[in-house]
């Protein structure tokens, strides 16, 4: 099988494992690739928007010109899916998309590896958007949130409350899973085409691995948006109901 080993990142695992063998926790021994990416990409966007932050005024440079076209973006598509409280989930959805994208495009870069190649990091993601848009929906609609898994009648609920508990844990199985696949498979492919012929070949599918990125990071946004969507929105239906009851008109004598 084919493995792109990084040598700093196995001296960073050796020495980690040696401190806390000196602390007197003796873990066992696995690969931390993926965790070592994640800290890169976390401490290169906290020194990048803390130097950022102090730059941004009123005539944007290039960078400020990206970064408020991408918050525009992450906001319209909240909006568009969510609605008008949609702006309100834009530093999550913004936080993850940042986050996934710049996973997946890390693979492309022969000293990085891609974190969205593992599994581990991929459901953390998608774990992170089960637990949100559930305490989104307890925090609107406090216990009455649980309600929908019952279904749109009571004698409905001994089938529907199975089927809606499988098909919520079955959320993050998807999200977790979807974006594994496809990153680790095109990473795979790139690794094994530079193992053959280390130059010009790779490039085509380098390319498309961007765009792939790109589609994926999309994917995993628009969907964590609709389940926010759909646990914000329970109970809206029969609320506007009870609003728009026809009133009884007295009869005239």
């Amino acid at each position: 099988m084919f493995e792109h080993k990084l040598g700093y990142v196995e001296w960073l695992t050796e020495h980690f494992y040696a401190f806390t063998e000196s602390l007197g926790f003796h873990l066992p021994h696995k690969t931390m690739d993926h965790v070592w990416m994640v800290l890169f990409i976390v401490l290169f966007y906290t020194i990048f928007m803390l130097i950022w932050r102090k730059k941004f005024n009123i005539y944007p440079s290039f960078v400020q010109q990206i970064l408020e076209a991408y918050h525009s973006f992450i906001e319209g598509l909240a909006k568009d899916i969510i609605g008008p409280e949609g702006k309100q989930f834009v530093p999550i959805l913004g936080t993850l998309g940042l986050f996934i994208l710049t996973g997946n495009l890390m693979g492309l870069i022969p000293i990085f590896k891609s974190p969205t190649a593992s599994i581990n990091v991929t459901f953390s993601c998608a774990l992170t958007v089960f637990i949100y848009y559930h305490y989104q929906g307890i925090r609107r609609h406090g216990l009455a949130y649980f309600k929908h898994f019952a279904g749109p009648v009571v004698w409905l609920a001994p089938i529907m409350i199975p089927i809606e508990i499988i098909g919520h844990f079955a959320r993050p199985v998807s999200l977790s899973f979807r974006l594994f696949g496809n990153i680790f498979g095109e990473d795979t492919i790139i690794l094994i085409l530079a193992g053959l012929v280390p130059f010009i070949v790779p490039l085509p599918m380098m390319l498309l691995a961007v765009f792939t990125s790109l589609i994926q990071t999309l994917v995993f946004l628009m969907l964590s948006s609709v389940y926010i969507a759909g646990a914000i929105a329970h109970e809206h239906a029969q609320e506007e109901d009870e609003h728009h009851e026809p009133e009884m008109v007295p009869a005239h004598a």
